[in-house]
Parts: structure tokens; sequence; C-alpha cells
């Protein structure tokens, strides 16, 4: 049973800290995710492989990559050869979110605090 218990603590510890995050940067950590491995991808990235890298289903995938076209963090190319794929990028706009991602610090719940040092 507590093993049960701290599972819920780190859920609660989890939730607290997405709360605080979409409250400081205006996204959900789902899209901060896609975009951070858009901009440490050194290749194209198609629907497919972001999902793969982010671990969410290619449905929620294209959720998330719907709403980050909405707010213009980034955008589609067809593809060169086969103009049936579709390869995302980093808008100016999504590049200067990652940029202060990265400067930005969210505060960590205190049970999650000895995972980032």
């Amino acid at each position: 049973m507590k093993t049960l218990c701290k599972m819920k603590d780190i859920i609660k510890a989890l939730a607290t800290f997405e709360e605080r995050f979409e409250k400081t940067h205006q996204i959900s950590l789902n899209e901060a995710l896609l975009l951070c491995v858009l901009h440490e991808s050194e290749k194209e990235m198609t629907p497919t492989n972001l999902a793969k890298s982010t671990d969410l289903s290619t449905s929620h995938t294209s959720k998330v990559i719907r709403i980050l076209e909405e707010k213009k963090l980034i955008q589609r190319k067809l593809g060169h050869v086969d103009r049936r794929l579709m390869y995302f990028h980093l808008t100016e706009q999504g590049d200067r979110v990652v940029a202060h991602l990265q400067i930005e610090e969210t505060m960590i719940p205190e049970l999650l605090s000895p995972l980032f040092k």
C-alpha cells in the first residue's frame, strides 16, 4: 500500500507541475515536449516521428500539432519526393518560445526536485 500512496503523491506533484508550467508559459507540457523534439531534431520530422519521439499516441500527436499550428509555433511543409508526406519545423515564434523555455524555470514540486539535480 505504501507504494500506491507514493505513486499518488508523484501523480499529484506532476499535476501541480503541469498546472504551473501551463500558467507560466501558456502552453501544455505535451506542446512543449513536441517543440523541444523539433528544436533538437537534426532531421525533418513527420507526425509519426514526432509521436515516437514524444511517446504520445498518433491521434494525440495530431491534436498537439494542430494546436501548435494554430498558435503559429510550428509550420508544415510537404515532402519533396513524396508530396503526401508532411514535415514539421519550428517557426520564428516557435524558436523564441523554445529559447524562453530554456531560460525560464518553472518551480519544480519538492517531491520531484531530486530528479532534476
